[in-house]
């Protein structure tokens, strides 16, 4: 249980930090940032799986960077329909998702 605290904190922090670093994400209240920040673990443990199987042979071809673009189009697809979240394009979204990965693994290690 603690772990699971921790990681919804971390992704709490993380897209907070996003949100004041890379220009075109903005999270308007620390509620939505909550609540996105929810979302982005539920859909890492559901959705994620079936996307990285999808497109394993292309994450072997690009030696796993695509995983970042899978992750960019999670974030963007949870602004599309997230009040008071908004990612203004792909490029913005692969920034974040940038981001919310080195702060996951800083993290990780550090834990």
């Amino acid at each position: 249980m603690g772990y699971l605290v921790l990681r919804l904190a971390t992704f709490l922090f993380a897209l907070l930090l996003v949100a004041r670093l890379v220009p075109g994400v903005s999270v308007d209240s620390w509620y939505t940032a909550l609540v996105v920040a929810v979302l982005l673990a539920v859909i890492n443990v559901t959705i994620k799986p079936l996307l990285l199987l999808l497109t394993l042979p292309l994450t072997l071809l690009t030696l796993g960077l695509f995983v970042w673009v899978i992750n960019a189009a999670l974030l963007w697809f949870i602004a599309s329909f997230v009040e008071g979240f908004s990612v203004e394009g792909f490029v913005p979204a692969l920034w974040g998702a940038l981001m919310l990965s080195l702060v996951h693994w800083v993290v990780r290690k550090l834990s």
